[in-house]
């Protein structure tokens, strides 16, 4: 699969600095730089690979890095269901007893309270209140102890994908000419009490990336959806010089799919109808005209599959291989359309969009056609380099313990004719995400 000529190294391991504060904390305390994890944020793949995997690793970890991670873990990734609840539980816990009773209250909700719908979005901080606390606030301490929940909850490989957009937000932050102040800040609340029989939600996220991970012990079931995975800029330069990349796997994934198609197949795919369901907004999930499932190889659904794995499969093995089959149960009546670009290289066009929509999943995928005033001089922020996307589930977003409520202030939601919400406009001048003739 072609590949963008100017990404050729081998991909890195993402090292943030100082700013701000719950990242210095997080990441690089006592060497702490990403190291604990096995995956990396994703760099470039070689121009040459055809690999179709959802991501490649690297090991370049500092010793004193692995030792803190694993300090603060207390044992290797989980690979069942179980495990993950139980290590996410216990992280919970260790992160909770850190923080003061007025904070403890300020981060804990009742699992059926309605915010755990309209706390979340696509838009900035400061324009769209989260729920919880903001790590920006927390000490060094608090903060190591929160981002342990998230590697607890995570896959090393999501685990590396979810830290590589934080340090996007981060980089446009330092480098670029937005005015949203607010970039690089993110929020944790949980929704019930954390069990490792009772369900309870960890809800995690800033301007590019809303996480909603519903745990059960009793039903022994984790889900991600709803969530929401953005980037900008597609590709970025850390202070320890390394190119990451933290889509590369997505896209990846994305054009292997395509490639795979006849060219019957692929005309159908790009004459569709790709749609767009706004993060933290009411769905129809219309699936509309495009590829259907019924009409793919064995092959061509696996593949499909290990697309839909970078939303749906991010925690442990088993979790995982349980959300691939319930999609897989119904894949046949999913629906799949794409625009754009239709080979992987980042150097021409304007990015891809597509969708794909069933009765156990919904996943859009849309290339921003705006830099939102974040401006990096030889930088793509818009289009390739500007993607937000969507997961969920029609038959179990929050795991059916709370209904979505309808978008309000600015959540993201495309108002009628594209036009912006009433209230003030985001600081760095985001329009909302709604149609993708819009590419907000």
């Amino acid at each position: 699969m072609d590949q963008n000529p100017q990404l050729n190294q081998p991909r890195h391991r993402p090292v943030f600095r100082r700013k701000p504060l719950w990242i210095a904390s997080t990441l690089v305390v006592g060497g702490l730089a990403l190291a604990g994890c096995s995956a990396v944020a994703q760099t470039a793949t070689d121009t040459t690979s055809e690999s179709s995997s959802t991501t490649a690793s690297a090991s370049t970890a500092s010793t004193a890095g692995d030792a803190i991670i694993t300090a603060s873990t207390g044992s290797e990734d989980a690979t069942t269901t179980q495990e993950t609840i139980a290590d996410t539980t216990a992280a919970v816990e260790a992160f909770l007893a850190t923080l003061s009773d007025e904070q403890v209250e300020a981060v804990t909700y009742d699992y059926d309270d309605e915010t755990k719908t309209t706390s979340w979005s696509n838009f900035p901080v400061t324009f769209v209140e989260r729920a919880g606390l903001n790590l920006a606030e927390l000490t060094d301490e608090q903060q190591e102890a929160a981002m342990a929940v998230l590697e607890a909850l995570l896959s090393d490989d999501a685990y590396a994908t979810v830290t590589a957009i934080m340090g996007g937000d981060q980089y446009l932050l330092e480098n670029s000419s937005t005015t949203e102040t607010s970039l690089g800040q993110y929020y944790i609340a949980f929704f019930g009490d954390a069990s490792d029989t009772d369900a309870y939600a960890v809800q995690f996220g800033g301007h590019h990336l809303g996480i909603n991970a519903d745990l059960n012990g009793s039903e022994n079931a984790i889900t991600f959806a709803p969530t929401h995975l953005g980037v900008q800029p597609a590709v970025y330069t850390n202070e320890d010089g390394e190119e990451v990349q933290p889509f590369d796997a997505i896209y990846t994934d994305a054009f292997a799919f395509y490639g795979s198609l006849t060219a019957e197949q692929q005309a159908t795919l790009t004459s569709g109808d790709v749609t767009f369901c706004a993060p933290g907004d009411t769905c129809e999930y219309e699936s509309g005209a495009g590829l259907s499932g019924a009409d793919l190889t064995d092959e061509q659904k696996e593949l499909l599959l290990e697309l839909i794995a970078n939303w749906a499969g991010m925690a442990d093995e088993e979790t995982t291989e349980t959300e691939l089959a319930e999609i897989e149960a119904t894949l046949d009546e999913t629906v799949i359309a794409w625009s754009g670009e239709t080979t992987y290289d980042m150097s021409t066009g304007d990015g891809i969009s597509f969708s794909i929509s069933g009765p156990n999943v919904y996943l859009a995928f849309q290339a921003q056609s705006g830099s939102a005033g974040a401006d990096v001089e030889g930088v793509s922020t818009s289009g390739w380099g500007h993607v937000h996307t969507i997961y969920r589930d029609p038959s179990n977003d929050y795991a059916n313990s709370v209904e979505q409520q309808a978008a309000t202030g600015g959540m993201g939601g495309g108002a009628p004719g594209g036009e912006m919400p009433s209230g003030e406009p985001p600081a760095d001048g985001e329009a909302p995400s709604g149609a993708a003739a819009e590419g907000s």
